[in-house]
């Protein structure tokens, strides 16, 4: 039975439907640990971009996988001897500072009101102040289970995080094996297509990404410091961290900026122009050659795919923020597809009549 095209279009939507919820009920029973499968291999995959780039300059593989791992293990201690303990005291103290500058903010609020109803501006910032002011009360007094619950939630980050470094040094010795056996399921006229637009996405673009966050985050480390910026390590990390998500970083520096104006106006501008300043050599110098433009995605489409991914990511089990890491390059491969699929589909010219 030959079915108009029409018709077998309008099967695939709610066909991809039904399969979702069908996953979405599987992954959820299993969770977290295809959250901790996804990051193990996203980590794995990073991990053989340098062990393939030592490959090809003719180390012998059982070498560069020495040597690879040998460099992130020594990175991983470092970081957690010199760094951890230093996050861990500015995540406190910041925790201690927040009821403080709540405080502020409420008198800075009653101080502006007071000027405007002296040049006549009726203003009633009452609401907004006491919301203020009840949201401080309840930090302070919730500050002690805020400190049990973080310490029971890095009790479990730790036991996850070991749990994924393990399974990505496993994924990382038997990667092209599970790769090749994952690309058997799709179809042989679509295989290169799909795995050739994997690996090209997610080498140009997650991979810059990450490098871009390390460079980043390092920069602003030793920027922050010179200039004495309270919780300096802590909101450059989470600067150079929020770079993986599109626009996500720009958004942080003026968080963290206006959060610091409200201590000090002085510190608020300095964190606001070292980040910025910071961020542009970055971008204009770095960014090319790490990233380029290998996504091909219009901005409007970047911006679009991360909500989405966000709310897939949560829908499927996988967390928003892994959702959110994953929007963007997903998005080019299925472009990448869909360009191709509209190709396909489209009808093929008849020869043109012979001449005469």
């Amino acid at each position: 039975m030959n079915l108009p095209r029409w018709f077998r279009l309008s099967l695939i939507l709610p066909l991809l439907g039904l399969n979702l919820f069908v996953l979405r009920q599987a992954l959820l029973r299993l969770a977290p640990f295809p959250a901790l499968f996804i990051s193990a291999a996203l980590i794995a995959f990073l991990l053989d971009i340098p062990r393939r780039w030592l490959q090809h300059r003719g180390v012998p593989r059982p070498l560069t996988m020495v040597l690879v791992l040998g460099v992130t293990v020594g990175v991983v201690v470092l970081s957690g001897l010199w760094l951890v303990p230093r996050l861990i005291e500015q995540l406190g103290e910041l925790i201690n500072a927040a009821p403080g500058w709540l405080e502020q903010a409420q008198n800075q609020l009653n101080v502006l009101q007071e000027k405007a109803l002296e040049r006549g501006i009726p203003t009633d910032l009452s609401p907004l102040t006491d919301d203020l002011l009840a949201r401080s009360t309840r930090l302070a007094r919730s500050l002690s289970q805020q400190l049990l619950g973080l310490l029971s939630a890095t009790l479990g980050l730790t036991v996850n995080s070991i749990i994924v470094l393990v399974l990505a040094v496993f994924l990382l010795l038997g990667g092209e094996t599970i790769s090749a056996g994952l690309a058997r399921w799709v179809p042989a006229d679509w295989r290169e297509l799909v795995v050739g637009s994997l690996n090209r996405t997610f080498r140009g673009y997650f991979a810059g990404q990450v490098l871009l966050a390390l460079i980043l985050s390092g920069l602003q480390v030793v920027v922050f410091t010179l200039l004495q910026i309270p919780y300096g390590i802590l909101f450059a990390l989470l600067i150079g961290f929020t770079t993986l998500i599109p626009y996500a970083s720009a958004l942080t520096i003026t968080l963290i900026s206006i959060v610091l104006t409200v201590e000090d106006l002085r510190t608020g501008l300095e964190v606001l122009a070292a980040a910025i300043s910071v961020g542009q050599v970055v971008d204009q110098v770095i960014a090319p050659r790490l990233v380029g433009t290998i996504v091909g995605l219009h901005p409007a489409w970047v911006l679009f795919s991360l909500p989405v991914g966000s709310r897939l990511g949560a829908l499927l089990g996988c967390g928003q923020l892994l959702g959110l890491l994953l929007a963007v390059p997903l998005a080019s491969v299925l472009k990448t597809i869909l360009d191709e699929v509209y190709i396909r589909l489209q009808p093929s010219e008849p020869p043109a009549p012979p001449a005469g």
